[in-house]
């Protein structure tokens, strides 16, 4: 559990010591009829779309946050446990004119790893006279986002002065219907030159750009990555070096099913299930869900419709739901058949399949996907109130630097990276926004037989497009999801299910078609 964040008690069944993957943006699905889960927490789908929540809840929800105040614990570097609804404070030096009282931020967000990276912040700057006074709402049922909204239009001294955003709502923040809150990091002294210095992943500025103005950053890079078993790719390909395997696989998903027919004559599926070709299809397409207003198929996720159907026909897959018991049974090797892959980013190396691959540890490796795509993260946004003062817009360019810009040995891009948060602790090495630290940072992972992960990361960041995005996606991604697995299965036609797909986004979110 992640310590102090309200939420409902483990029901899904995944091992509960995987930290919040909420704050990574990947939701997680299951066959129920309460079917959208994380790893700690779960609920309904139809409460993401349809809840209605009214103040009285949101102050409740707030006030039993706050009853965990004291509650902290230590953690490696990426977010195990933290201050929690509560706060924290630097020593007690002066900053920007030497008063006494502490400069407050306000900060929000959904776990705590943004919140254990002001102790880390303040521990690196002792001379700061700083309290960071967390938020953390989780995003059970919902409940993050309209409290999060009612405290921005609110405003005044308890309004978030940070706020974090993962990829599922991002754009609501960066560049749709809440972005007007959001300062320009221009106006904080956050310029381009830097961002450029510094090497972030345009994928990353473009979706926390609005008008031309960055207004988010991130410090997670997460493009994605082919992860494949070299066992398998010896026996089929004749070498398990990540050119041979990239020519084998790619580019363009004629040479992925090409290669789906080898793996198959050798007894091998080439993915568990067709939604691991989602996340590679969705963020590759040209333009996303909603264009001019309207719900618009882009060419290439209709096409996921024939890829699945393919994939079950002719039993190229072991037909298994991404995050249920046979996907994490498929990275230890023990499904119906080996599987040769799965496609993702640092994150599902280094947070799931960690957990999962006991049998298989050390027989994985890395490689160029047949298409850029990206899978998650968290964007940092500033209250555009702290440029009214100084003190305060001073710190919170200062923390926002720290976290997605500095790009020294202490800058949080480089403690994330290598793993290096806790002195003396070796903890989980990450993808980060800064090609430029993950050129000079040590990617190499057991679990990948020694293999440097930014290798394949650094040019998986660049290939990732954040272009296609809408601050719609995450509730019709699951809804079309679950029309295709209605159509692969033979359950109706492929035009009633798009027919059926148009009928439940207007249903649910009141989107007209084109």
């Amino acid at each position: 559990m992640v310590d102090g964040v309200v939420e409902r008690p483990n029901q899904s069944g995944i091992n509960p010591n995987v930290r919040n993957l909420t704050g990574l943006g990947h939701p997680l699905y299951t066959n129920d009829e309460c079917g959208y889960r994380t790893a700690i927490t779960f609920y309904c789908k139809k409460g993401r779309t349809q809840v209605k929540r009214t103040l009285a809840a949101l102050t409740a929800i707030i006030l039993m946050i706050s009853l965990f105040a004291a509650c902290s614990s230590g953690g490696s570097n990426s977010g195990g446990g933290g201050t929690t609804g509560g706060s924290s404070s630097g020593g007690g030096g002066s900053s920007g004119g030497g008063s006494s009282e502490p400069i407050t931020i306000n900060l929000w967000s959904f776990t705590d790893e943004i919140p254990k990276m002001t102790e880390k912040f303040l521990e690196l700057n002792p001379d700061l006279n700083v309290k960071f006074n967390t938020t953390i709402i989780a995003t059970t049922e919902g409940a993050y986002q309209p409290a999060l909204d009612q405290a921005l239009a609110a405003g005044g001294s308890e309004a978030p002065d940070i706020y974090a955003a993962e990829a599922a709502f991002i754009l609501k923040y960066s560049q749709g219907d809440a972005s007007g809150f959001a300062a320009n990091y221009a106006d904080l002294g956050l310029t381009d030159d830097k961002v450029k210095a510094a090497g972030i992943a345009q994928y990353t500025v473009d979706i926390g750009t609005k008008d031309g103005q960055l207004k988010a950053l991130g410090y997670q890079a997460t493009g994605g990555a082919f992860i494949y078993r070299r066992s398998i790719a010896k026996d089929v390909f004749g070498s398990d070096d990540p050119d041979t395997v990239k020519n084998a696989i790619g580019p363009g998903w004629q040479k992925f099913f090409e290669a789906a027919d080898k793996l198959r004559a050798k007894g091998y599926a080439i993915v568990s299930g067709d939604g691991d070709l989602w996340h590679p299809i969705e963020n590759s397409s040209d333009k996303g869900w909603i264009v001019d207003d309207k719900l618009y198929i882009d060419p290439k996720r209709e096409q996921f419709l024939d890829y699945a159907k393919l994939l079950k026909d002719k039993d190229y897959h072991n037909d298994t739901r991404d995050w249920e018991e046979g996907w994490f049974a498929d990275m230890n090797g023990s499904g119906p058949k080996p599987v040769f892959g799965f496609f993702g980013p640092a994150w599902l190396i280094n947070y799931v399949m960690k957990d999962h691959v006991k049998d298989t540890f050390g027989d994985w490796a890395i490689t160029e996907p047949p298409t850029g795509f990206f899978w998650g993260g968290t964007w940092l946004l500033a209250n555009k109130d702290v440029v009214k003062d100084a003190k305060k817009k001073e710190v919170v360019a200062k923390f926002i630097e720290w976290v997605t810009l500095d790009t020294s040995d202490t800058g949080l891009q480089y403690l994330w990276a290598n793993g290096t948060m806790v002195e003396g602790v070796q903890g989980t090495k990450d993808s980060v926004a800064s090609s430029v630290v993950m050129e000079k940072s040590n990617g190499e992972l057991e679990l990948l037989g020694g293999q440097n992960m930014f290798d394949i990361f650094v040019p998986a960041n660049a290939n990732a497009s954040g272009k296609n995005l809408t601050q719609y996606d995450e509730s019709i991604n699951l809804i079309w999801r679950d029309q295709v697995r209605e159509y692969s299965a033979g359950n109706k036609s492929r035009e009633q299910t798009i027919a059926d797909f148009k009928q439940a986004v207007k249903d649910q979110l009141d989107i007209d078609s084109h």
